[in-house]
């Protein structure tokens, strides 16, 4: 799929853009990656890290389409990993987190149609579900942008969109994980709340789930990735057992649990071995028998969230990823 081809990568500095190129160079042999992103420290320190000669870097914005469409020339693949992700910033500062989530998708979009980009599969959240915080309602926002970008045919003969969703990525920067490690020696971890449940899923199974859509989508899709949960203060045992615990109360616009597929989407949602798929409602693509494939419409009740999860992950298999991780 990616035999080469050039891909351009957003944000490309971060967690998953990290692990994406170094899990993509591994197992396909791409022309090139190129990362796109404003921090000219981190591609530095990236640069020196990933010796790979077809790697890329271009300082640059995703709230600037002239930036987008020079960096695009020639790219045949997106994935839009660039977001103002962290709830409490986004809530303080309002005008920057829709400027990055929002404008910079309409810009991602543009420019890929501009340039002729066969796919591009943007990076969702859990908090785009039913969002009840900024962070969640403006990626709500970019996924409809995404989806629908897809139906304009005057103008989008070729680029195919289409958005994977998950959830907490363990270990990744940012996430509770390393918080609670570099507490571990400290007299008690910080949990906002007793019931708290989150979903846990590997950097790697993460980067799998956007190369599936990339091979399986035909546009408008969310894919959303069958991974355990855990309870937040389980979380807490597995990385310091001899911890106490301080209840310290919800931060602005946080959840106790998370979802990934509300019971309104139930109507448009499928199931497969291993993930599930939201069809559009827009142009009847939730009855188009090619988007559906071999998935299963689940009940009109289903809903997916970190406290009604089949799976959950124990301490001790927490213990062993973080061991090996």
């Amino acid at each position: 799929m990616f035999k080469n081809k050039t891909i351009l990568i957003t944000g490309g500095t971060g967690s998953f853009g990290q692990k994406f190129i170094l899990k993509t160079f591994k197992s396909y042999n791409p022309k090139k990656i190129i990362v796109y992103s404003r921090d000219e420290m981190k591609q530095w320190d990236l640069s020196n890290k990933f010796n790979y000669p077809n790697l890329e870097f271009v300082i640059g914005d995703v709230r600037d389409k002239e930036g987008l469409q020079r960096a695009m020339n020639g790219v045949d693949f997106v994935v839009h990993a660039a977001a103002t992700k962290i709830v409490p910033t986004a809530e303080y500062n309002p005008f920057e987190c829709i400027k990055t989530n929002i404008f910079g998708a309409m810009n991602v979009i543009n420019a890929a149609i501009d340039a002729k980009i066969k796919k591009v599969i943007a990076l969702s959240t859990d908090k785009a579900s039913n969002p009840i915080n900024l962070y969640g309602a403006t990626k709500l926002a970019s996924d409809k942008l995404f989806i629908s970008a897809n139906s304009n045919k005057l103008i989008n003969k070729q680029t195919i969109f289409s958005v994977v969703r998950y959830g907490n990525v363990m270990n990744s920067r940012g996430s509770v994980i390393p918080f609670f490690q570099s507490l571990k020696d400290k007299t008690y971890l910080p949990i906002t709340h007793k019931d708290m449940t989150r979903f846990m899923i590997s950097l790697d199974d993460a980067v799998k789930l956007v190369w599936h859509a990339f091979k399986n989508s035909l546009g408008g899709e969310i894919y959303v990735k069958k991974i355990p949960s855990m309870k937040l203060t389980e979380i807490a045992k597995a990385i310091s057992p001899n911890s106490k615990i301080k209840y310290i109360g919800i931060r602005p616009g946080e959840k106790i649990h998370e979802q990934m597929i509300a019971k309104e989407e139930a109507d448009y949602t499928y199931e497969y071995a291993d993930y599930y798929k939201i069809l559009p409602q827009i142009n009847n693509w939730n009855k188009d028998k090619k988007r559906i494939s071999n998935g299963k419409k689940v009940n009109k009740d289903f809903s997916y969230t970190s406290n009604n999860n089949k799976k959950w992950m124990s301490i001790e298999e927490l213990q062993k990823f973080l061991k090996n991780a």
